[in-house]
C-alpha cells in the first residue's frame, strides 16, 4: 500500500496546476516562428513573462498580430449594451404585466346567483333543483348526470332531483322553462339557471359552484331512502304498476272492465311517500 501511496503521489506532483499552464503558455511559444500572413512580423511575446499579467495574454498575442488591443470593437460593445438594455426592458415590463393581471384577477369578483338567467322551476324558489335522467342509452348524457349528481352530493346539500325519464311531467316542465327540447343534466339554484354539465364543472374547477350553493340547508340523511333507494318514486299501490284499476259500480257486457289509475304516472309510479 506504501508503494503505491508513493507512486500516486509522484503522479500527482507531475499535474501542472493552472498557474504554471499560464506561465508556461509564452514558452512554449517559439519566437523565431513566422505567421503565414504576417511574414514580417515574429511572435516576440512575453519574453519576460514577469512583466506582464497573465490576464492580458490574449491582448498581447493579438497586438502582436496587428490586431489592436481592443479586439471587441466599439460598435460590439455598444450592440452588447444595447442588447442588455432592451433584456432588462423586456423583463420589467413582463414583470409588471404579470403584476396587474395578478391584481386584476384578484379584484375580479366571483360570479353571484343575480348573473344567471331567471328562470324558476316549480318549488325552487329556495332550493336546488336537478333536472336528470336514470336512462342509460345515451353513455355521455348519464355520465354527464352522474358527474352532477356527485358534485351536488359532495357538497352535502339538500337538492331535489327530477328524472325526466320516470315522469314525463318533469320533462314538460323542464321543456317549458327551458323553451326547447334539451338534454339533462340540467342544474338550477333559487330559482336561477346555472347550465348542464360543462357549466357546472366548469364553474367547480373555479371554485365558484360553492359559493353559489351558500345559504342551501344541508342534507341530514347519509343513507339511501328505506322506501324508495332515493330513486324518489315507487311503483302504484293501487294498480300495482300496471296503470289500470277495474271500474267500480255495476258492469254491462258491452262496457269497459277496467279505467285508468287515477294515482300513478304512464309508468304506474308514484312519489315516494317516505322522502318527497
Amino acid at each position: 500500500m506504501k508503494g503505491v501511496k508513493g507512486r500516486l503521489l509522484k503522479k500527482l506532483n507531475f499535474i501542472p496546476t493552472i498557474n504554471s499552464l499560464k506561465q508556461g503558455l509564452p514558452l512554449h511559444l517559439n519566437p523565431s516562428q513566422k505567421l503565414p500572413n504576417y511574414k514580417s512580423q515574429s511572435l516576440s511575446i512575453y519574453r519576460d513573462h514577469e512583466d506582464h499579467n497573465s490576464d492580458n495574454i490574449l491582448e498581447i498575442v493579438l497586438g502582436n498580430i496587428g490586431v489592436p488591443g481592443d479586439h471587441k470593437g466599439t460598435k460590439d460593445l455598444k450592440d452588447d449594451q444595447e442588447m442588455e438594455m432592451e433584456l432588462e426592458f423586456n423583463v420589467v415590463g413582463d414583470k409588471e404585466k404579470f403584476t396587474t393581471s395578478l391584481e386584476s384577477k384578484n379584484t375580479e369578483e366571483y360570479p353571484c346567483l343575480t348573473d344567471f338567467g331567471d328562470k324558476c322551476p316549480p318549488g325552487g324558489e329556495n332550493s336546488v333543483i336537478f333536472y336528470t335522467t336514470s336512462l342509460r342509452g345515451i353513455r355521455k348524457t348519464f355520465e354527464d348526470c352522474s358527474s352532477v349528481r356527485f358534485l351536488l352530493q359532495s357538497f352535502k346539500v339538500a337538492f331535489d332531483e327530477r328524472d325526466i325519464s320516470l315522469h314525463l311531467e318533469f320533462r314538460d316542465e323542464l321543456w317549458r322553462l327551458l323553451g326547447g327540447r334539451v338534454i339533462p343534466p340540467k342544474l338550477f339554484i333559487k330559482g336561477r339557471y346555472i347550465g348542464g354539465a360543462d357549466e357546472v364543472v366548469g364553474l367547480h374547477e373555479q371554485g365558484n359552484l360553492k359559493k353559489l350553493l351558500e345559504g342551501i340547508p344541508p342534507s341530514l340523511s347519509n343513507c339511501p331512502c328505506n322506501g324508495c333507494a332515493n330513486i324518489r318514486f315507487v311503483v302504484c299501490f293501487n294498480c300495482n304498476g300496471s296503470c289500470k284499476v277495474f271500474k267500480d259500480g255495476d258492469i254491462n257486457n258491452d262496457e269497459i272492465l277496467y279505467v285508468r289509475c287515477p294515482d300513478c304516472n304512464e309508468n304506474g309510479l308514484v312519489k315516494c311517500p317516505i322522502c318527497c
